[in-house]
């Protein structure tokens, strides 16, 4: 049991008076209001401290009214600390005074731009995707990584050109877990591992695997090898929430990370479920 207050660095709220999500008519079980109340609720046992808000993939062009939105939400919610807002960087500099607004929003801390559904396999090897990202640091974002393990090849290729800005690779890399792949995605994450601005979130695994019929059994070697390659000074709990609500309950996937760390020491296990996310996200 984790008897210390959570930080949760994944986590997407959903207004849909108010924001459009075209993703959402393929996954009907979502398309409602989500709350950060919502989520205490479904935590409890457990507390969660402090939350980081992840862009949600809203229709184009509504990012900046989402980081707007999510401002007012945590000017009057405590537990909302950080959020990492949608950019299209592939607009290139360009897209500087944009970055330079959000930058104003207090509770901004980083950039999201998603790669997972891309079909070009070089949309982050677009010179101007490039030259966007490395304007992050002057605005002291990161950068949260969100790719399909078929995507890792190009995406190392695009961090190793950015040594200044600091990633956050969410979703462990989405590896395959659902038909049983391990490689090239462990040799892919332990290469990631290797290069020092970059972090791993331990989040979305259970929607990596069958939705219906995953065990904790079946998680834990990318779990393991998560840790083996990131080790705990660069790895973060994420819930994923309410993504995560496809393959089971919030407290599903908590209590499986709580149980493949169950022989860390006490630090370890702060680390993982809480000072580290403060860490990275600054809250």
């Amino acid at each position: 049991m984790i008897d210390f207050p959570i930080t949760d660095t994944h986590v997407h709220l959903l207004d849909t008076q108010k924001f459009k999500y075209s993703w959402a008519a393929g996954a009907p079980k979502l398309a409602r209001d989500w709350t950060a109340d919502d989520l205490a609720a479904r935590a409890r046992p457990y507390a969660i401290e402090n939350i980081v808000f992840v862009e949600v993939d809203v229709d184009m062009p509504q990012y900046l009214e989402e980081g707007v939105w999510v401002q007012s939400l945590a000017d009057s919610d405590p537990r909302l600390k950080g959020c990492v807002a949608c950019l299209p960087l592939e607009k290139g500099p360009s897209i500087e005074p944009e970055m330079a607004r959000l930058a104003e929003l207090p509770v901004m801390r980083g950039i999201r731009r998603l790669i997972q559904n891309k079909s070009d396999p070089e949309f982050v090897l677009q010179p101007r995707f490039i030259a966007a990202t490395k304007l992050l640091p002057k605005y002291k974002f990161s950068f949260d990584i969100c790719i399909y393990h078929h995507q890792f090849g190009n995406v190392l290729r695009y961090v190793r050109q950015c040594p200044e800005v600091s990633f956050i690779l969410d979703h462990i890399g989405k590896p395959g877990i659902r038909d049983g792949l391990t490689e090239p995605w462990k040799t892919h994450l332990r290469e990631m591992a290797s290069l020092p601005n970059v972090m791993c979130k331990l989040s979305g695994v259970t929607t990596e695997a069958d939705h219906a019929n995953w065990t904790r059994e079946q998680l834990r070697p990318y779990i393991d090898h998560v840790i083996d390659c990131f080790g705990f000074d660069r790895i973060m709990y994420g819930g994923d929430w309410p993504v995560s609500e496809l393959a089971g309950k919030y407290t599903d996937w908590l209590e499986v990370l709580d149980w493949a760390t169950a022989g860390c020491t006490a630090e370890e296990k702060r680390k993982l479920f809480r000072d580290n996310g403060i860490r990275a996200y600054r809250l």
